[in-house]
């Protein structure tokens, strides 16, 4: 069992390092529009406030280039938010490590709150840098993981920066401790009938967890453009849709492997097709045998959410990650939408993972009417898939 903050007795006035997961959407003007990941890490914070701490936090986001300060990957949207849900002062770094955070970072009197400069700006965060992760131990005397979507990875401020400090100061936060319990538990003893929902563009990030879950789930539905690469392991010709052609044999594979365990697997049945991914093209909907040479699907077409809905209402469990098509674009989001619509209205226990299976749920007005709404996709999936996530192996536990 993972150790907390709360277990930490001599936590009173010390500089604690929270490794935040702030990585939240954005739109072209730089605001954001979904806070839950920000407001998800409050808890910890407040805790370490309300004991005195000299609090630093920090996280990534995005994907800059490695080295290089871009303004549109910074985290001063992330403070300004910070400071309205916490009605405090945000003192912000202009650099990771450098003599600006060195400086306000040993400045810090009890209370105070530093945001460091994305975590990515630094070459070695993603590198897992162990010269850099002792540079940011320098800061603080108590580790504390509470980034849940990022613990999949084997980054600096998640592994190396853990190991600079002594196990009994390297410990999770409230949130990681909640997400990682509830995934536990839900996967030890599953409700049944129990339905695994996957979506997304490409098989090559999920199939792991696809075979995975082939033993422990009753059923599986399959959407979003990896099903592409499974119709067409069936002989389906899908036109332009996007196929990953070196995992066609695998795709089969996992098909038959769902067969000969008695797993009910489905694909959709009709399709949302168009020449190009563009919200005026011209859309046709097509059973998913007749999809015409030069045009690609971009959503599920009616018929395979009404046949969703069909699987869905005999389940007792279900893990949904990933929409059903672009669902960015109005005219391609219907599919998601419905989707959404269906496990919400379900009597089932639903758990939502992923950043933009959540955005879905939001963008339906069903996000309150799911049971478990992940912060993390990546660490879900490799959840899913019984691996151990790096950022919680490496944390002291009970």
């Amino acid at each position: 069992m993972l150790r907390t903050i709360k277990d930490v007795e001599d936590i009173e006035g010390k500089r604690v390092f929270i490794r935040c997961d702030f990585n939240v959407p954005k739109d072209e003007d730089g605001n954001i529009t979904d806070d839950r990941r920000i407001r998800a890490a409050l808890p910890t914070i407040m805790y370490c406030i309300d004991h005195d701490c000299k609090i630093i936090l920090a996280s990534h986001f995005e994907r800059p280039t490695p080295g290089v300060y871009e303004e549109k990957y910074s985290l001063n949207p992330v403070a300004k938010r910070l400071h309205t849900l916490l009605k405090k002062e945000i003192l912000k770094a202009s650099d990771v490590v450098g003599e600006d955070a060195k400086t306000k970072a040993a400045s810090l009197k009890e209370g105070d709150i530093l945001l460091l400069a994305n975590l990515r700006f630094h070459p070695g965060e993603t590198t897992n840098d162990e010269e850099f992760a002792k540079e940011l131990a320098s800061f603080a005397d108590i580790y504390v993981n509470d980034a849940f979507g990022a613990c999949h990875r084997k980054h600096a401020s998640i592994y190396a920066l853990a190991l600079q400090f002594p196990k009994k100061h390297r410990v999770a936060g409230f949130l990681l401790k909640k997400e990682v319990n509830f995934f536990s538990k839900t996967l030890q003893k599953p409700d049944r009938p129990f339905l695994a929902v996957i979506g997304g563009s490409k098989v090559s990030g999920k199939l792991e967890a696809i075979e995975n879950l082939i033993s422990k789930v009753d059923k599986i539905i399959i959407g979003g453009a990896m099903a592409f690469t499974f119709l067409k392991a069936r002989g389906f010709n899908v036109g332009k849709s996007l196929v990953e052609d070196d995992l066609l044999d695998v795709a089969k594979e996992t098909m038959d492997k769902a067969i000969k365990q008695g797993v009910k697997f489905y694909l959709p049945v009709d399709l949302v097709v168009a020449p190009k991914v563009d919200e005026f093209a011209p859309i046709k909907y097509l059973p998913a045998q007749e999809i015409p040479k030069d045009w690609m699907g971009l959503d599920v077409g009616p018929a395979s959410s009404r046949l969703f809905r069909e699987v869905i209402n005999d389940t007792q469990l279900i893990i949904w990650n990933g929409p059903m098509g672009v669902y960015e674009m109005d005219k391609f989001a219907k599919g998601s939408i419905m989707m959404s619509h269906h496990i919400a209205e379900s009597n089932a226990t639903t758990v939502v993972g992923g950043g933009d299976t959540a955005d879905v749920t939001k963008r339906a007005g069903d996000i309150d009417e799911m049971t478990f709404v992940s912060t993390g996709g990546g660490a879900s999936l490799q959840l899913l898939e019984g691996k151990t996530l790096p950022g919680v192996e490496v944390l002291d536990t009970k």
